[in-house]
């Protein structure tokens, strides 16, 4: 596998500190003390898709990690989804490619109005959860914690493969698995395939 450019940590350890593995039998094949790259594979060879997804989306930049839950969740939506779904889509892949405030905003409120039971609405939320305040204007600024947005963008991306088809959810683990390696390794994500 090329290198993850993207990834910043220098350790799994500071990325997994930040989350629960899916399967507790995870930790078994994790190394800990090198780069996050070595247990990303590891947990990818050994079958441990959720967790892969996990600890990629906790260690892409913000903006990436959002990006490859708009891909994820463009994957979920068909023809049926709905126009709320649909703008909450919209509205992230606007942030991702111009991330201001007002952006962020849209993206809140298409989140709630989605009520965080599709990619779509998680894949929103992830946006909304990356800068700012949580609070609402005029409030006390309340700012998001660190990797709050990477526990969206990997809900998202999960909720995905287990939208588009429950018996072939493998498949879409590896597929955006995929997506989100070509990411970190710097590119868009948009991989043969998808």
């Amino acid at each position: 596998m090329t290198q993850l450019i993207k990834i910043q940590a220098l350790t799994a350890d500071e990325l997994l500190n930040e989350f629960e593995l899916t399967e507790p039998e995870a930790e078994k094949v994790l190394v800990r003390d090198t780069a996050p790259q070595i247990s990303i594979e590891h947990l990818i060879k050994s079958e441990y898709y959720a967790d892969a997804i996990k600890l990629l989306a906790h260690g892409l930049p913000k903006r990436e990690a959002v990006w490859w839950a708009c891909l994820a969740a463009r994957k979920a939506q068909t023809p049926d989804t709905d126009e709320d779904n649909i703008n909450a889509l919209l509205a992230t892949e606007t942030w991702a490619r111009k991330p201001t405030e007002e952006h962020r905003q849209r993206c809140r409120e298409l989140g709630e109005k989605t009520q965080y039971k599709t990619a779509a609405s998680w894949a929103a939320t992830a946006a909304y959860w990356c800068s700012g305040s949580m609070t609402d204007p005029g409030e006390p600024e309340v700012p998001p914690p660190p990797f709050l947005y990477a526990h969206a963008v990997s809900g998202c991306i999960t909720l995905a493969a287990a939208t588009i088809d429950p018996e072939n959810i493998e498949h879409f683990y590896k597929l955006f698995l995929s997506q989100g390696i070509d990411l970190a390794q710097g590119g868009n994500g948009m991989i043969e395939g998808a």
